[in-house]
């Protein structure tokens, strides 16, 4: 699946209204926070990782991210693929330390 299908695929169960995007905004911290939680349980809990939990939350996540982007008439494609190329111009060779004190 690509990101142009995921995005039409998963407007279908948007709920339209007046706060729509203040409600994306909100989920997007909302799931975060229990990402934050699994990793919390897995770093300093003893835990195991709960991968499926991970990818139910982090699925989660995007569901939310495309909404947003859904409702700023934005390809998530195009927040991939800009997000790719800022990747590039600040790490052109991959990552290093030094470069990420950088804010580019």
């Amino acid at each position: 699946m690509d990101f142009k299908e995921y995005q039409e695929l998963a407007k279908r169960t948007a709920a339209h209204h007046e706060q729509a995007l203040t409600n994306y905004g909100l989920g997007v911290a909302g799931e975060a926070g229990e990402v934050v939680e699994i990793i919390k349980k897995y770093a300093f809990h003893g835990h195991d990782l709960d991968k499926d939990a991970l990818t139910k939350e982090l699925g989660d996540i995007l569901w939310y991210v495309s909404q947003i982007a859904e409702w700023a008439n934005i390809e998530l494609e195009d927040v991939a693929e800009m997000n790719i190329q800022k990747l590039k111009k600040r790490y052109p060779h991959g990552f290093s330390q030094e470069r990420s004190k950088l804010s580019i």
